[in-house]
């Protein structure tokens, strides 16, 4: 490797995160690419990305023959009255919980799945 690709790896190291990320997309819109298309597993320092700790729990869909007993849930998750509930429902895709812990959005996706709904976390 060339001195010069050493000297920019080891200043590119002792980057922050953001600065990480507004490299990438500086690189980006300079040479019209895109870094997801090259995006491979990361090592070493530069992998030191926070994980995700904030969940979702998003409605995906229901089994129709247990769309009562899935309002009836999102009732009890969001706190929502029966109307609102309702139309939660009908209109899935839709967010039930925003920010929450992996456990509570898992345990919230067990209770909506036992009763018949489909429930994506993100």
């Amino acid at each position: 490797m060339s001195e010069k690709i050493t000297a920019m790896i080891e200043e590119i190291k002792t980057l922050t995160v953001l600065e990480l990320s507004e490299l990438v997309h500086a690189l980006e819109e300079e040479f019209g690419v895109s870094a997801a298309a090259m995006a491979a597993p990361a090592a070493g320092p530069a992998a030191a990305v926070e994980e995700k700790t904030e969940f979702d729990v998003v409605l995906t869909g229901f089994d129709a023959s247990s769309k009562i007993k899935v309002i009836k849930i999102v009732r009890e998750i969001t706190g929502q009255g029966l109307a609102e509930a309702k139309a939660t429902v009908e209109g899935t895709p839709s967010v039930l919980k925003e920010a929450i812990s992996k456990d509570d959005a898992e345990a919230m996706k067990a209770k909506v799945e036992e009763v018949g709904g489909k429930v994506e976390i993100k």
